[in-house]
Parts: C-alpha cells; structure tokens; sequence
C-alpha cells in the first residue's frame, strides 16, 4: 500500500515538474517570437523619440488608412486649422482671401498641402530611426521660423490632429497616447531651432 501510494505521489510529481517546463518551454518560445517579430522588447521605450516599438506600430498603423488619401486628409486638416483658428490663415497667402470651396483648386495650396502630408509620412515612417525624423523636425522648425510661425500655432495644429483622428479613425486610447508622444517628440525638435534668436544660429 504504501509502496502504491508513493508510486502515485511520484507519478503526480513528475506530471508537475514537466508541465511546469512544458509552461515554460511555451514562455521562453513566446518571448522569442515577440522579440522576432517586434525586433526587440516591444515595451522598451527609446530615449530618443520616448515611444517603445509597440506604440510606433500603433501610430504607423493608424497612419496608413489616413495616408492612403493623402491630399483629402491634407486639405481637411487644413480646412479645420483655419475654421477652428481663423487667424492661421493669414500664414497662408495664397487662399487668404479665397472662399473655403476655392480652396483645393488654388495650385499653391496643393502644393502645400503635398509638402505638408510627404513631411509628415516621412516622420510616421522613420519613426524606428528616431534620429533621422529629429533631424527632419529640426530642419522643419528652422523654415518655419524663417516664416514667423509661433510654437502655438503648432500647438493648434496639434489640437486640430488629434480632433481629426478622433472623428475620423475612432482611435482607442493607447493609440491616441501613442500619437500625443509622437507629436511631443517632434515638436521638441521643431522647437528647438523654431525659437532660436537669429543671432545664435
């Protein structure tokens, strides 16, 4: 009897133990398949851009429906920049004094709105190159204050985008969060050459 009882306690503790392993065999292959597929730890936040690879793939994969259209989406961001903030119009001469439905036939205002959505896919694309896309937010934000635009025309912007995709894509929390980082990062590049004086550059 005691010989049976122990030949079962045996049994179950065996089942145990190789469950256990069979558990962790199934974890460990787990990680390695995240890691594979992420190309690291997708929780990992990088010190450059402050985004780990799990919201990057969140904002570029959010980006792509909004690209897809580009001069669309392009144009009715900036449709509602200047009707939620009137005063960015006059940034813009060549639609200052047009009407709201002149707007996409005006070839200038194409052509900004083309340079405005190829910049801003650049940024979305390259966000795995951080360094790359605050070399571009740099260069962005010394053009823009060769126009006398100020940091909180950018911060309106900002409202005006996240209001869009709000509506538009119906986006979930994390990647609403994801997309508030993004744009941090980027303005804090902008910025720094945005509201540099003349005199130190």
């Amino acid at each position: 009897m005691l010989y049976y009882l122990f030949s079962i306690f045996l049994m179950l503790t065996t089942y145990l133990v190789l469950k256990r392993i069979k558990t962790r065999h199934k974890q460990i292959m787990g990680t390695w398949f995240s890691y594979m597929w992420w190309g690291g730890d997708p929780d990992v936040v990088n010190p450059v851009s402050g985004l780990t690879r799990r919201e990057i793939h969140a904002v570029q994969k959010s980006w792509a429906p909004v690209n897809a259209n580009s001069f669309a989406t392009g144009s009715e961001l900036l449709r509602r920049l200047f009707n939620t903030y009137p005063d960015t119009k006059e940034y813009f001469k060549m639609v200052r004094k047009l009407p709201e439905e002149e707007y996409s036939q005006n070839p200038q205002f194409k052509a900004h709105v083309i340079n405005l959505m190829t910049s801003l896919n650049l940024a979305v694309n390259n966000l795995n190159q951080p360094e790359i896309v605050a070399a571009m937010m740099t260069k962005l934000g010394e053009s823009h204050r060769k126009r006398q635009i100020k940091e909180k025309n950018f911060h309106e912007l900002k409202e005006v985008i996240v209001k869009l995709f709000i509506d538009v894509l119906r986006l979930d929390d994390a990647t609403l969060s994801a997309w508030g980082k993004t744009v941090e990062f980027w303005y804090k590049h902008i910025f720094v050459t945005l509201n540099s004086p003349e005199e130190t550059r």
